[in-house]
C-alpha cells in the first residue's frame, strides 16, 4: 500500500467544489447538508433531477444520470476538489447485481476521475463488510471495490468502513430499534455476536475530517461511535431498556424461519426482478460473530473523535415511521 503524503498542501478550502454519489440517500442526504453548511460549494449525482429537488432547494447542484453514464460522471468530477462515491448495491439476488454498481460503478468513476487533467481525490464509503469477502455477495463487490483504488497509481484516495449506520432517516436498522421500543430485540444469531455502531452525524463529521487530513491519503479507515469492542445484543437490549425505560427481552429468531424467508425471497426475486434484503448470503453477514471497529487509526490520521453515544443516539430517532 502507498505511504501517504507529509505536510498539509493540496487540502480543500473553504469554497472547493465536492462531488457527491448516493445524495439522495440516508447517509449522502446529512452528508450534502453539513458540506453546505461547512462552506462547500456541493455536485451530486442523481438518477431524477425532479426526484432530487430538496438536495437542489439546499443549493446542491444536480447532475442527472447514473454510475453507467460516462458524460454525466465527467460532468461530476470536473474541476472538483474531492469525490465522496457514496453510491451502491444493498440489495440483490447474485453476485453480478452487486458488482454492477459496487465494482464496475466505482470503476467507471475512477475513469471519469483519472481523465481529469488535474484529478480530485477520492474517498470511498465502503463498508466494514469488506474485511470479510467470502461472507456475501455484498461483501465480495465491496472488497473488489475498495481493490479498484489500492490498484489506481494515480490517485488519491481514501477508503472508509463504517458498520451500521443509524439515525434520522435510516429505514435498515430502524426497525430493529421499533422492535426493541416495542420490548423485544429480535436477534438474527448469536446473542453474544458483537457489532458496531455509529450515528449518521458522526459518520459524516469523520468524512469531512478525511477531507481535511492528508494523513488519511492511502488509508483503509475504520470508525465507530467509541464503545470498545461494540456491542452484544444483550447489551444493545440494555441500552434500549434504559433509553425508553421499560424490559426488553430478548428473542433468537429460529434459524429455520430465517433460512425459508430468504431462500423464499430469493426464488420469488427470480421470478418478479426486484432486489430482495435478506438472501441466504445476507443471513451469513447478520450471523457474523464479530463486526467491532477501531477508529485508532482515523483518529490518529484526522483528530476526529465520535460524540453520539448510543443512548443519545436512541434518543434522536423517529420511531413513528415505516
Amino acid at each position: 500500500m502507498q505511504k501517504s503524503p507529509k505536510g498539509s498542501s493540496g487540502l480543500p478550502p473553504k469554497g472547493s467544489l465536492i462531488a457527491v454519489t448516493g445524495a439522495t440517500g440516508f447517509i449522502g442526504t446529512a452528508l450534502c447538508r453539513r458540506l453546505l453548511d461547512q462552506g462547500f460549494q456541493v455536485r451530486a449525482l442523481v438518477r431524477s433531477c425532479a426526484k432530487a429537488s430538496t438536495l437542489s432547494i439546499q443549493g446542491v447542484s444536480l447532475i442527472e444520470g447514473d454510475l453507467e453514464n460516462t458524460a454525466a460522471l465527467s460532468q461530476l468530477v470536473a474541476n472538483c476538489a474531492f469525490v465522496i462515491h457514496g453510491a451502491g448495491a444493498v440489495r440483490g439476488n447474485s453476485q453480478s447485481a452487486f458488482d454492477r454498481v459496487n465494482v464496475t460503478g466505482t470503476l467507471a468513476i475512477l475513469k471519469a476521475i483519472e481523465s481529469q487533467s488535474h484529478a480530485p481525490k477520492l474517498l470511498l464509503i465502503s463498508s466494514l463488510v469488506a474485511r470479510e469477502p467470502q461472507l456475501s455477495w455484498y461483501s465480495r463487490s465491496k472488497s473488489e471495490g475498495e481493490k479498484l483504488l489500492e490498484e489506481a497509481s494515480r490517485l488519491k484516495w481514501i477508503i472508509l468502513r463504517p458498520p451500521a449506520v443509524y439515525g434520522p432517516g435510516d429505514k435498515e436498522m430502524l426497525p430493529i430499534f421499533q422492535w426493541m421500543h416495542r420490548g423485544v430485540a429480535l436477534v438474527p444469531g448469536s446473542p453474544d455476536a458483537r457489532i458496531s455502531l455509529i450515528h449518521v452525524s458522526d459518520l459524516v463529521e469523520a468524512i469531512i475530517a478525511c477531507l481535511h487530513s492528508e494523513g488519511a491519503i492511502y488509508q483503509v479507515l475504520t470508525l465507530c461511535d467509541g464503545k470498545s469492542n461494540g456491542y452484544s445484543w444483550h447489551e444493545l437490549a440494555a441500552a434500549a431498556a434504559e433509553q425508553w425505560s421499560r424490559s426488553v427481552r430478548l428473542w433468537p429468531i429460529p434459524r429455520w424461519l430465517l433460512d425459508g424467508i430468504a431462500k423464499a425471497n430469493s426464488n420469488v426475486s427470480r421470478m418478479t426482478g426486484k432486489a430482495p434484503m435478506l438472501t441466504p448470503p445476507k443471513l451469513r453477514e447478520l450471523r457474523h460473530r464479530d463486526w467491532v471497529a477501531d477508529n485508532g487509526p482515523i483518529t490518529a490520521a484526522t483528530g476526529w473523535t465520535p460524540r453520539i453515544g448510543l443512548l443519545e443516539g436512541l434518543d434522536h430517532l423517529n420511531l413513528s415511521i415505516l
